[in-house]
């Protein structure tokens, strides 16, 4: 019995060696268990989501300002197919036909070659009743590309009138597709006031001595021509005793052109032509306007070009 003191004792001192040796329980530190895991792959998770929405709207808006603007579509001008100009010429020689009543049985054989088969009494006229002078085409107006109206302008019966002829084609085949329609002419047209602008009489003063001669080379003396032309510019003279030059009206010189270059100036002249007449006879006159452009060379006046005036009555 003595020894179980010794027994209780060794046992405590084991109890107490196994208490000491054990290890501390230790605080656990922020991120353990995997948690720091799960944050960081949401952070990432975040930034790809973030990218992918700012590159979903840069990149379409991106291309759209680098793309050039595309040029836009050239507007398309439809043409017909109709064939004008043999419309025309086809219409005319019917109109002469057709305003020629003088003999009816020969005016009734020449329309049915303009016609369909045995249409051609269905355009019959009383003997006499008309007569056309004067023909000549002012308009074709296309319906389509087989059919059109062609206006001719002629004197029926002493008065100005207008003729419309439908005319279809089928390819290069054409034929009077109806009767023609007489209408009135055009009313005459009314000129406008002439626009006002500064003169300039110094100048006009300067050229009418150099027009006098240029447009007396031009008429009767070529060989002088050139004598009055800038350098490089070409006119061809009249024909050979066609004209006699007799007189110059004051030339109209503007004090400057639309473009602002005082050397070069457009002139409008007016010259009296003398008529050749035969032998005995009393020579007649011709007055025609011009218009004239000449060049200043620094001290003296050329001629480049010269056609007929736009507007020469009235002023």
């Amino acid at each position: 019995m003595a020894n179980a003191p010794r027994r209780g004792a060794a046992v405590r001192e084991r109890e107490d060696d196994v208490e000491y040796d054990a290890p501390r329980p230790r605080r656990s530190r922020a991120g353990a268990g995997g948690r720091w895991w799960v944050g960081v792959g949401r952070a990432v998770l975040w930034a790809f989501l973030i990218v992918v929405i700012f590159n979903g709207i840069w990149f379409p808006l991106r291309g759209g300002l680098a793309l050039p603007a595309s040029d836009p579509e050239p507007e398309v001008t439809e043409t017909s197919a109709f064939p004008e100009t043999s419309a025309a010429a086809f219409a005319l020689r019917f109109a002469d036909a057709y305003l020629d009543t003088e003999d009816v049985e020969s005016r009734r054989s020449a329309l049915a070659a303009f016609v369909p088969e045995g249409e051609a009494t269905a355009l019959d006229a009383p003997a006499g009743s008309l007569a056309g002078e004067n023909l000549a085409v002012t308009a074709v107006d296309v319906k389509d590309d087989n059919n059109a109206l062609v206006v001719i302008r002629a004197d029926v019966n002493g008065e100005p009138m207008s003729l419309e002829v439908p005319v279809y084609a089928d390819g290069d085949s054409l034929v009077i597709s109806g009767s023609p329609a007489l209408l009135a002419a055009p009313d005459r047209a009314s000129l406008p006031e002439r626009a006002a602008f500064d003169t300039d009489p110094a100048a006009a003063d300067q050229l009418r001595e150099v027009l006098v001669g240029f447009f007396g080379a031009y008429a009767q003396q070529p060989d002088h021509l050139d004598r009055y032309l800038e350098p490089g510019a070409t006119i061809v003279p009249l024909p050979a005793n066609s004209l006699e030059f007799s007189e110059l009206s004051d030339p109209v010189v503007p004090s400057r052109t639309s473009t602002g270059d005082d050397d070069v100036r457009e002139v409008a002249v007016t010259v009296d032509w003398v008529l050749p007449a035969p032998e005995g006879e009393r020579t007649g006159t011709l007055t025609q306007g011009y218009l004239v452009t000449v060049v200043n060379s620094g001290n003296e006046w050329h001629v480049r070009d010269i056609q007929g005036a736009p507007h020469s009555f009235g002023g």
